[in-house]
């Protein structure tokens, strides 16, 4: 018998596909459609396991739809904009471009051999200048639509990447990449508004059933929709003791909040236990007093420190600045102090709110630091009035209202709409929903990324590069000898005429956040025969049938993209009704290993480890080393294993086969060495059972209805597999397919019958494990004598015959206790069953010298004796 060489098979069918143009799709095609697609890669210059994982998941997907007759849709691109290439760039004395396509050359080779049905005539990287030029043109076209806008803003600043990030870039207070703490600065920045889709994107999640919901809760808590109140505390006529900063006489005559303090809240039914107000140190109070007081400014500048997420701000020490100044509150007699806080946010909300520590740990541990009156106005069920008292934990739970005249006795959301309508009769303020989403802000101080399209002039302002001018291309003579954007000191990119007036003027350096640039390469995949953008064929393609990647993207990637989808199609350049770009929405697990580390604390790599006796030790150094946790496999930790070795030493098929059939997709999948073999031995087992099978003059595709015996038994295992098989696929749930291909291998070890039924199983075998093995399927196809290749065969079809069993094993009980198993057909009469279930040795054996009392057979289920 042939070994099975898998260095020489898998190039030779990869040859036969690419010459066949097997996997490129066909946008005039009749078929029905299907568009499969994994998030694109960064081009780093290394695939890891987590790519195998991540691509093998959804070529299953494209190769099982494909065989079920759809025209599949599954191309490849490379998401190619970012700092990793300045840096490197930077480290290195080269260029991010050079980089950057280098890098895309070393990543594409293994992608191929890896035999994914892949549409590589699709293929692009988002710093290509077509597809950067698209996207200005797309940028002009949002501009227009009302879409895009600049104005003043804090933003969160990355000392060591030296640009800005998006709130949802900063994660635990640092930057997502350079994991460097971030600041605030006020800069003028470009934005994307988001907002104005807050309602319809968080309504469209409701019609995403195919989404995770932990994906779809992720977004809506982005998105945090508030029903609550609006409302004004006017001013007190009067300014307390000792003298404010500045008097609120002086303050309304700066222009800045003349009628009093707008403030947002969706607990209005605590009014009653209002002690203070608190502004943020960027709201316009704050900046306006600043300005003559340098305590403030030095409390604003070291309130910037903190951190800009929720989480840093909320364990940081509550921090305030009292102005002096006072407003009135709206139910009764009392004025409120007007404190500036180190928690309240400017973005969200008006950067004001009012404090009522009884019922807020963050308003009450602030009351507590600098004295302020804490009023509980919730009675807990079961608690006297008289006795309930707030010590260092706020109550919020439910209850009853009091200590608040018209509101006591009401519940909480009783109390909500009482409040809300009395402010409304007062001319104060009204009902109203606000959204936790912020418009996303775009503009990034680096060089490479997509120019944004804009020249500002002294005269006209900002004005749109004209279209016939595009693309605004990226220069390649570029410095970056010093810190900050190189393109500020170019000499001929930045100084420019004005494209309305002809004075002199300057273009915009800032450069597009790439998550712009993964925001629509979905669309862009859907055109060829090099067009920019094709509104047709995108609209046919949309949206994705079956999107998989990582749930790290469920706030970032994936919500942007559903805000650039709904863009495109207001300003006309997509014909997709519900916005929605990804129907179905897979995250799948992560690929872990154990670390390794050396006496002297350095990681090793797993292929330097190997095993001496009991130890493990260093392949170089000799030196002792310590198996850690099972984790991420991560460049930093050096607990990789470079899927290149697995292709080298087992084959492309072992490794995809090892990712998709360890463990469910959803979860993670540890990498072992027994795992790797193990996939290896069953690629040679199916070899092994295909190349022992002398072939009749049969079709791997053909059926014998005739079958008896064991061929029966065999026909029945190959259909129930298949069954399950495809159930597996269509659920996502590969490694129930992979189990229920065990079984029929199993199944076909056993028969040795040289028939039809046995082709027949085999051909449901082989074209069931081609989505997962496609190389072994192509050979062992051939070798069948299969009709073209197996890529291109039709998915095998059920036999519901085979799924109707014509037997049941029956547990058989003697006075209440299992005593035995037989099997009868599944129309046998009863007196039948009895007789069968008297005669079984075991039963007859404990039945021996007694009275048979009565017998009760339960058709399909049980047959239960009493014997005495």
């Amino acid at each position: 018998m042939a070994a099975y060489n898998p260095s020489a098979t898998e190039p030779k069918w990869q040859a036969r596909w690419e010459a066949d143009d097997v996997f490129t799709a066909d946008n005039a095609s009749l078929k029905p459609k299907f568009y499969a697609l994994e998030m694109f890669p960064y081009p780093s210059g290394r695939i890891h396991m987590g790519h195998v994982r991540n691509y093998a998941m959804g070529d299953v997907v494209a190769r099982y739809k494909r065989a079920q007759g759809f025209e599949v849709l599954h191309p490849m691109g490379w998401d190619a904009f970012g700092m990793p290439a300045e840096n490197a760039a930077i480290e290195t004395g080269g260029h991010p471009k050079d980089w950057t396509y280098a890098n895309i050359e070393q990543m594409r080779a293994p992608m191929k051999r890896l035999g994914f049905a892949l549409d590589w005539s699709r293929e692009f990287a988002t710093c290509d200048v077509d597809y950067y030029t698209e996207q200005q043109r797309i940028f002009l076209k949002f501009w227009e639509r009302g879409l895009v806008y600049s104005k003043t803003a804090k933003v969160n600043w990355d000392p060591v990447d030296m640009t800005v990030l998006a709130n949802e870039q900063v994660i635990d207070g640092k930057g997502w990449r350079s994991g460097a703490t971030v600041e605030q600065r006020d800069m003028e920045q470009w934005f994307y508004k988001i907002t104005e889709y807050s309602e319809e994107l968080l309504g469209g999640l409701d019609t995403l059933d195919r989404w995770p919901d932990k994906v779809r809760l992720m977004q809506r808590n982005w998105i945090g929709k508030s029903e609550g109140l609006s409302m004004r505390f006017e001013w007190s006529e009067t300014d307390p003791e000792p003298t404010p900063l500045v008097s609120t006489a002086q303050l309304i005559s700066f222009e800045v909040c003349r009628d009093g303090i707008e403030i947002y809240t969706t607990r209005p039914d605590t009014l009653f236990g209002a002690s203070f107000l608190a502004l943020s140190p960027d709201h316009p109070i704050a900046k306006k007093l600043a300005r003559t007081n340098p305590d403030l400014q030095d409390f604003r500048t070291e309130c910037a420190k903190i951190g800009t997420s929720e989480e840093d701000i909320a364990k940081a020490p509550k921090l305030g600045f009292d102005t002096g100044l006072r407003v009135q509150h709206p139910f009764t007699d009392e004025t409120l102090p007007v404190w500036i806080a180190n928690f309240v946010l400017m973005r969200y909300g008006t950067g004001a709110v009012f404090g009522q520590p009884a019922h807020d740990q963050r308003d009450l541990d602030f009351a507590r630091k600098y004295g302020l009156p804490v009023t509980p106005v919730i009675l807990p069920d079961g608690e006297d009035a008289k006795d309930f008292t707030i010590e260092d934990d706020a109550y919020v739970g439910e209850g009853t209202l009091y200590n608040s005249d018209f509101l006591n006795g009401l519940s909480k959301d009783e109390a909500i709409a009482a409040a809300i309508a009395k402010i409304d009769e007062m001319g104060l303020g009204e009902g109203t929903t606000q959204y936790r989403l912020r418009d996303w802000g775009v503009s990034r101080q680096r060089y490479w990324g997509c120019p944004i399209p804009v020249i500002h002039c002294p005269e006209c302002g900002a004005v749109p590069v004209p279209e016939d001018q595009l693309p605004v291309e990226l220069p390649y003579d570029i410095e970056f000898d010093s810190p900050g954007n190189p393109l500020d000191r170019h000499p001929t990119f930045k100084h420019v005429s004005c494209p309305k007036c002809g004075a002199d003027a300057e273009r915009e350096t800032d450069t597009l956040d790439t998550f712009g640039d993964s925001s629509w390469y979905f669309a862009k995949f859907a055109g060829k025969d090099g067009q920019p953008f094709d509104k047709a064929a995108a609209s046919a393609w949309l949206p994705v049938d079956q999107y998989v990647g990582g749930v790290e993207h469920a706030v970032l990637h994936l919500l942007y993209s559903r805000f650039f989808t709904r863009g495109l199609r207001d300003c006309g350049l997509l014909d997709l009704p519900s916005g929605e770009p990804f129907a179905g929405l897979f995250t799948q697990g992560m690929v872990t290993h154990a670390v390794y580390t050396d006496e002297d604390g350095e990681y090793v790599v797993p292929a330097e480890v190997i095993e001496d006796g009991n130890m493990l030790i260093r392949m170089d150094t000799k030196k002792v080393v310590t198996r850690g946790d099972v984790i991420k496999m991560s460049k930093s930790k050096k607990n990789t294993v470079d899927p290149n070795d697995i292709i080298e030493t087992y084959g492309a098929d072992v490794a995809r086969w090892f990712v998709l059939s360890d463990s469910p997709p959803e979860r993670d999948v540890e990498w072992s060495e027994d795992g790797v073999r193990g996939a290896w031995n069953f690629q040679k087992k199916v070899w092994r059972i295909v190349e022992t099978t002398d072939v009749p003059d049969h079709s791997p595709m053909a059926a014998d209805p005739d079958a008896t015996g064991g061929a029966l038994t065999l026909r029945r295992a190959a259909h129930k597999a298949l069954e399950k098989i495809t159930a597996g696929i269509e659920a996502f749930r590969f490694n129930t397919s992979v189990a229920q291909i065990y079984e029929l291998t199993n199944a076909l070890s056993k028969y040795k019958a040289q028939d039809a039924v046995r082709m027949e199983a085999l051909g449901i075998l082989i074209r069931s494990i081609a989505p997962f093995m496609p190389h072994l399927a192509e050979e062992c196809w051939a070798g069948l004598g299969g009709d073209g290749l197996c890529a291109t065969a039709p998915w095998p079809q059920v036999d519901p015959a085979m799924l109707v069993e014509d037997s049941v094993t029956l547990p058989v009980q003697v006075n209440g206790k299992r005593r035995a198993e037989i099997t009868v057909a599944m129309d046998m009469p009863k007196a039948e069953i009895e007789a069968c279930a008297l005669s079984e040795p075991n039963v007859a054996k404990i039945i021996d010298g007694q009275t048979v009392r009565k017998i009760i057979v339960v058709p399909g289920r049980i047959v239960n004796i009493v014997a005495s």
